[in-house]
């Protein structure tokens, strides 16, 4: 009886020690709104946990918020869109890498109608400043996102600090910014994924694309470890390396919706 009792405890032990070991194989990914909204992540994260045995848990925020959680080392891995914030936060010692994986573009949408003749712009600072002539409904994230970060840069450079009745900042994701955009009949910038997979248009419609500027940009980045060194780097330097690898590109290249890919990879 004693000794079926003690082969019985290890093998519970046992069975703990392995269910513990695979319950930490997992990382915190913070990451954009963007990239789970279009369903990039549900295509492959299963990929990379077949290859790998490891698990994603992603937090989809907009990216200045990511970069605040990935501050706080409350994320073990970073996957955004803001190139020159991404340089930063490497340079202000909070990353020790930073690698492009993948792009697409912004796009601007707005109602059929296209009161402020959005359509028949040639550059996208033309765009913007016609949106701003006509005082016409702008639907803008105004969350420090990624994509609001672009959209901010996009009016400097058509010489417009967008204010008034006509503007609205949300603060919120890119999704819910472009229901909100449907039901007020408003012209809004997204990244195109987002678009492509959303389906509550109402009235909107692509107006703008092209411009070399409103290329989307988005890059991994590997976490210090002397300033988080809870963190699990080891797993997170895996996800990094299998998204640029040839493994991880083709993942990201072979997603599609509708028929349209939506991201394109570009790991160096």
């Amino acid at each position: 009886m004693r000794k079926t009792l003690t082969l019985v405890l290890a093998g519970l032990t046992t069975l703990g020690l392995t269910a513990g070991a695979y319950a930490d194989d997992y990382i915190t990914l913070a990451s954009t709104t963007s990239t789970e909204n279009s369903g990039l992540f549900n295509a492959i994260l299963p990929q990379f946990k077949e290859a790998t045995d490891i698990e994603v848990r992603v937090v989809a925020v907009g990216t200045g918020q990511a970069f605040e959680i990935a501050r706080r080392g409350d994320a073990d891995s970073l996957l955004v869109h803001d190139t020159a914030g991404e340089l930063r936060f490497v340079e202000n010692g909070d990353a020790t890498e930073r690698a492009d994986v993948m792009y697409n573009d912004f796009v601007v949408i707005g109602p059929g109608n296209d009161p402020a003749n959005v359509g028949q712009a040639q550059t996208a600072a033309e765009a913007f400043a016609s949106i701003a002539e006509a005082q016409a409904p702008f639907a803008s994230r105004g969350d420090d996102s990624g994509t609001n970060r672009a959209e901010l840069r996009l009016w400097e450079n058509a010489g417009v600090e967008p204010d008034g009745d006509w503007y609205r900042e949300l603060g919120s994701g890119m999704g819910p910014t472009l229901n909100t955009a449907a039901a007020m009949d408003a012209y809004v910038m997204s990244d195109r994924a987002t678009w492509v997979a959303f389906k509550n248009r109402q009235n909107l419609t692509l107006l703008f694309e092209g411009d070399d500027v409103l290329r989307n940009q988005y890059g991994s980045l590997l976490l210090l470890k002397e300033k988080h060194p809870h963190l699990k780097h080891n797993l997170a330097e895996k996800w990094h390396k299998w998204l640029i690898s040839g493994q991880g590109q083709k993942a990201i290249a072979d997603f599609q919706v509708d028929g349209q890919q939506l991201f394109f990879p570009n790991a160096k």
